[in-house]
């Protein structure tokens, strides 16, 4: 049983440890500032997770379980509101977005309301 532990943990880092990767390379290559807020947020959440499941199985304890539950719950509220407050505050300073995106529907939605 202990083999089987052993490997359940080993793929959980692993796989947290992609998503970080994977996180930080799309920070570095993606081409503006809202890309690159949206890889950081999934690369800390979803890493996060495999990291703190993998620990979880190896110490294999409640109070571990709890800690990383509750890590969890805070992590996956805060990043994507941090980085939908940092998208907001830059679009409201005109940092420009890719020539290439296809809309900016905050644009739009301000412009049918002006009161927003």
């Amino acid at each position: 049983m202990d083999g089987l532990c052993d490997v359940v943990t080993v793929v959980l880092l692993v796989s947290g440890l992609s998503f970080m990767l994977i996180g930080a390379w799309g920070t570095v290559r993606l081409p503006d500032a809202y890309h690159r807020l949206h890889a950081a947020s999934k690369c800390s959440t979803l890493g996060l997770l495999g990291l703190l499941l993998g620990a979880v199985v190896h110490i294999g304890t409640a109070a571990a379980l709890s800690k990383a539950v509750l890590t969890l719950v805070f992590t996956f509220v805060a990043a994507p509101v941090g980085s939908h407050i940092l998208a907001k505050s830059a679009h409201a300073a005109g940092l420009e977005q890719w020539e290439l995106t296809l809309s900016d529907e905050l644009a739009e939605d301000q412009a049918a309301d002006p009161d927003r």
